[in-house]
């Protein structure tokens, strides 16, 4: 399995002095992260959704990682690709840019955009998006697998004017024929599209071990049984990364507190920007049972799906899954059993997420080190030799 961290810039009560603050936490973390022997970082996209992500500008993040790192691949998980937010020609543009900064490093992601907020402030039509983002990845394969291109699909004609020399999309990528590719499989329906297409799938993993087992064989099921008509490239990315919200500390109790304090900060704002309210949430929660709350939380949202009042997804611990803690949480040996799971599933890239909202710096800091220092080079080895070192830890 490989091992990466994702970026949200998330700001519990922001200033514009916190922001920045916040950026450069996140850069330091990032940095660390190869010094920890991560093998990759990857930031979200999003605009305008105040408290829950500050990340509008991805690309800038990730270049800035870039120039201070030398082997972690750089990922856009992922690129908002209906057309309003970036037009298909400028991804290819920018992500190419990138890939040529990093040494070849880039792995890019796509998404429909999370909210309607989102799409208000850009003037993007929501019934539109789906068929955009795939529009939208076969555009940019196109364009890097030829030097020369023109496109012409179900949305766009693209092809330069009648007597001009062809369009051709500079720099060119390092990675050959371009980097992989992946969609932002947040549903089980787009866990199934990404197989579709060929893609690299980002799942959302807040539904706990049995919803990504679920994910992992829908995606699988499709990887067998399509016939490749719907792919978006002649090279095909099948990777199956699942997210893995973690806070590791040497006391267990308050690295559960931790990480719900922080997880119940990311489902509420994200709520908030999903469903209104009078405001976001600021997260001062410190003085409350939070792993109580969350756990309620859950029980009364599973309850709620139950009764039909809320979305009939495929499966009911996605209603919960925002409140749902049973993930690495605790100490090295808890991450250890966790991620033990996501390997007999047969996950191929763990996605951890630290950076929440009101998860302190330092905490972040000592979580990506015990990764580095003992749950990364735990699966390193062969399983035959892994009982010893978990029992040494």
């Amino acid at each position: 399995m490989k091992f990466s961290m994702i970026f949200e810039a998330q700001i519990a009560d922001p200033t514009p002095e916190k922001e920045r603050q916040t950026y450069l936490d996140s850069i330091e973390q990032a940095v660390y992260a190869e010094e920890m022997g991560f093998d990759g970082i990857w930031a979200v996209e999003h605009h305008g959704l105040e408290h829950y992500s500050h990340m509008s500008a991805p690309e800038l993040f990730l270049a800035t990682v870039a120039a201070k790192t030398s082997r972690i691949r750089i990922g856009h998980g992922a690129v908002c690709m209906p057309f309003n937010f970036n037009y298909p020609t400028r991804v290819a543009e920018r992500a190419a840019m990138l890939d040529v900064l990093s040494d070849g490093r880039l792995n890019l992601g796509a998404a429909r955009g999370g909210t309607l907020q989102e799409a208000a402030m850009c003037n993007v039509d929501p019934a539109e998006t789906a068929a955009q983002v795939e529009e939208a990845l076969r555009i940019v394969s196109a364009a890097w697998r030829s030097p020369d291109f023109e496109y012409h699909g179900d949305l766009l004609d693209i092809q330069a004017p009648q007597g001009n020399s062809p369009l051709r999309i500079l720099p060119r990528p390092v990675q050959t024929p371009h980097p992989p590719l992946f969609l932002a499989s947040t549903k089980p329906d787009t866990v199934v599209l990404s197989a579709e297409l060929g893609v690299g799938a980002l799942v959302f993993g807040f539904g706990g071990l049995d919803s990504i087992k679920m994910q992992h064989k829908l995606y699988w099921d499709r990887v067998k049984s399509r016939t490749g008509e719907k792919f978006v490239s002649d090279v095909v990315n099948d990777h199956f990364v699942a997210l893995c919200p973690t806070i590791v500390l040497d006391d267990e109790g308050e690295a559960k507190e931790v990480g719900a304090r922080g997880q119940r900060f990311f489902g509420e704002s994200i709520g908030y920007w999903h469903l209104g309210g009078a405001k976001p949430p600021t997260g001062d929660t410190v003085s409350e049972d939070n792993i109580a709350y969350m756990r309620s939380k859950a029980a009364s949202e599973e309850a709620a799906f139950d009764r039909g009042d809320r979305p009939q997804y495929s499966e009911r611990s996605l209603a919960a899954a925002n409140f749902n803690i049973d993930h690495a949480y605790g100490t090295v040996d808890t991450a250890i059993k966790y991620v033990e799971e996501l390997e007999k599933v047969g996950v191929d890239e763990v996605l951890c997420l630290i950076q929440m909202g009101t998860v302190p710096q330092e905490v972040c800091m000592a979580t990506i080190k015990a990764w580095g220092e003992h749950i990364i080079p735990h699966f390193r080895l062969p399983v035959t030799e892994r009982q010893h070192v978990s029992a040494a830890v």
